[in-house]
């Protein structure tokens, strides 16, 4: 087979110079001016790579493409090397292209155009291939890992060519600070990298993606990513929230412990004062609530709330104070008595200063848009009350005035009631005329 295809390369050989020498005769002048022309190319392991030569100036001289070996791949369209992946993919006196398909590693190199003139003409064209980085790996994490701990993550790639580039992300943050190394695999063309990151975690790093993206020419700006999600356990944190800032007597309060931590803590411990809640009737926990259903003076204390989890522990306390209901003073109305005269009297001094203060509000242009004037009814009311008390009295006193004036005259008439006529009478009255002198009295 081997005798077979060198008997092939050097029939091609002999009738290319046979050509050549055939053209040179004529046409030695027109040769000089012809030259190759070929481009490096680079393509992905397990791509297809095109190889193209051109010429010019080409007065029917044949080409041919040959490998890094300087085997035969094609002469002008005749296709010399049994290889299925090398295929024609254009043949003319300008132009010999192939392909190379499923490129590996073991075909990178030097490949040669040469133009069969007097003498031959060649161009270089070197094939390079990438070698495309594996899907990189993340080693070094054990879940969980307690807060505090110093972790050490490692991310590795292989099959580089070049060496593949590492960095790492923590919350979509870079982070610079890490270690890198580069090793040469076995087959001495492609790479080993890895690099490891350091740091220490807290509580903040629970649930954290930490990302190592490899980034490499061969793979068209599509980094390949390695994922690890970090699984982090800490002591629990306490926080207790009022239902309401303003406690106050006879309203009810609910305190929520609102606990985190890794593992949950379940459930939670309520305490009063140091000691267990007084009132469990009045005093419900439920699940993280503490539910008074009313409160009073004697719920004043310190409240405390504590969580535990298989790391540790940790509490939270609340100082309640119990506030007084506010009072909500009510507007009064004074009805005055109408049995006496001093009453009456105090009532007249009542409504004036009423009166007073209306009219100072009318003339105050500093009073308030949302004040409320006198009740005018209740003005008007007084009035006729202090009225008709005083017709009343005036009444009174000129009915008792009458009486006392009426026995007077009568006791002036005594001794006349015997009198047979009134003639006689008015002579015999003890208040006659005739010992008016006598009977004079004087009234201060």
């Amino acid at each position: 087979m081997i005798w077979k295809r060198s008997a092939v390369l050097r029939f091609y050989s002999v009738c290319g110079l046979l050509l050549q020498a055939s053209a040179s005769k004529n046409k030695v002048k027109g040769s000089q001016g012809q030259f190759p022309l070929t481009q490096n190319v680079t393509v992905v392991e397990g791509g297809t790579a095109i190889l193209t030569c051109r010429v010019d100036q080409n007065d029917n001289t044949s080409l041919q493409w040959s490998n890094p070996a300087q085997q035969t791949l094609y002469f002008d369209d005749k296709k010399a090397l049994r290889d299925n992946r090398i295929e024609l993919v254009r043949a003319s006196w300008h132009e010999l292209s192939i392909s190379v398909s499923d490129v590996s590693l073991s075909d990178e190199g030097q490949y040669t155009c040469s133009l069969f003139t007097m003498p031959v003409k060649t161009s270089k064209a070197y094939l390079t291939v990438l070698g495309v980085p594996e899907k990189p790996q993340i080693s070094g994490f054990s879940s969980p890992v307690m807060e505090g701990d110093l972790m050490q993550l490692t991310c590795k790639t292989s099959g580089s060519k070049p060496a593949a580039d590492i960095r790492w992300f923590k919350n979509d943050k870079e982070i610079k600070d890490v270690k890198y190394l580069k090793e040469e695999d076995a087959n001495r063309k492609t790479f080993t990298v890895s690099s490891t990151l350091d740091f220490r975690v807290d509580r903040s790093d629970d649930g954290v993606a930490v990302i190592c993206r490899v980034d490499h020419e061969s793979l068209n700006a599509t980094p390949q990513v390695a994922m690890q999600v970090l699984e982090i356990h800490y002591t629990p944190s306490v926080k207790i929230i009022p239902s309401t800032p303003f406690p106050q007597e006879g309203q009810p309060l609910i305190l929520t412990c609102e606990s985190k931590g890794k593992p949950l803590p379940e459930p939670v411990l309520w305490t009063k004062d140091g000691g267990e809640l007084p009132d469990p009737d009045r005093m419900v926990v439920s699940g993280r609530e503490l539910n008074i259903l009313f409160l009073n003076k004697t719920d004043n204390g310190t409240y405390r709330c504590e969580a535990t989890n298989t790391i540790g522990q940790s509490s939270a306390e609340y100082v309640l104070i119990v506030h007084d209901v506010p009072n909500t003073l009510l507007p009064t109305t004074i009805i005055p008595s109408l049995t006496t005269a001093t009453v009456t009297t105090t009532v007249a001094i009542t409504a004036s200063q009423t009166t007073s203060a209306t009219s100072s509000n009318i003339r105050d242009p500093n009073a308030l848009a949302g004040q409320t004037g006198p009740d005018h009814a209740l003005i008007g009311g007084i009035v006729a009350v202090v009225v008709f008390v005083t017709l009343c009295s005036i009444f009174l006193l000129g009915r008792y005035l009458a009486r006392h004036k009426g026995t007077y005259l009568t006791n002036e008439a005594k001794g006349a009631e015997d009198a047979p006529d009134a003639d006689t009478a008015i002579i015999n009255a003890e208040g006659s005329q005739v010992n008016a002198e006598e009977k004079k009295e004087y009234f201060i």
